[in-house]
């Protein structure tokens, strides 16, 4: 993947919650599509392994989380997380994250992951195809910048995390912005 690509048409099988439901789980289906969450937009997309992971939910997810008015200070309009997980787990885990700004996204069958060439199996931990870590700054759906953790590939016997954190993104949007001003 490389800057001025665009993202692949995905259809994203999500759960939303909604207070005309009773019961203990007010959540209705709700298909969402590459254009929903992309179109007119510039964001930060992050992707990451898997939600409840230890690198994910103790540094990049928090950290773009915390970090987001820095990020809308440098024009962006939404940060969303992906990961190849279901709607139910990445809504668990928004939950548990106490997400107020990140948004996340499940790609449950992993096709949007493997569109953009990130899927990875990761059978050496138990996880199954899964998604290589990586960020991108979207543009109106298409890629601005690409930050993806070195040595993708099958069964990686390491977890890299670095190339795709919150402070990596946030130093190149702020040296961009001083690039385009100077």
């Amino acid at each position: 993947m490389k800057a001025g690509v665009k993202l692949p048409d995905v259809t994203f099988r999500t759960r939303v919650r909604d207070e005309s439901i009773e019961g203990p789980n007010p959540f209705r289906w709700e298909d969402k599509t590459t254009a929903d969450y992309f179109a007119g937009k510039r964001v930060v997309l992050f992707s990451l392994p898997g939600a409840f992971t230890p690198t994910c939910s103790t540094y990049q997810l928090p950290g773009f989380e915390k970090g987001f008015a820095d990020f809308q200070a440098e024009g962006i309009d939404a940060i969303y997380c992906m990961s190849v997980n279901d709607s139910f787990v990445m809504n668990a885990w928004a939950r548990d994250q106490k997400l107020e700004n990140v948004q996340v996204i499940p790609d449950g069958s992993g096709e949007f992951t493997r569109k953009m060439g990130m899927l990875v199996a990761k059978d050496n931990l138990g996880f199954g195809a899964r998604s290589w870590r990586y960020a991108a700054i979207v543009n109106d759906g298409v890629v601005e910048a690409w930050f993806e953790e070195p040595g993708l590939r099958d069964n990686h016997g390491e977890d890299p995390y670095g190339v795709s954190s919150p402070e990596t993104v946030l130093k190149h949007l702020k040296e961009a912005k001083a690039e385009v001003t100077a």
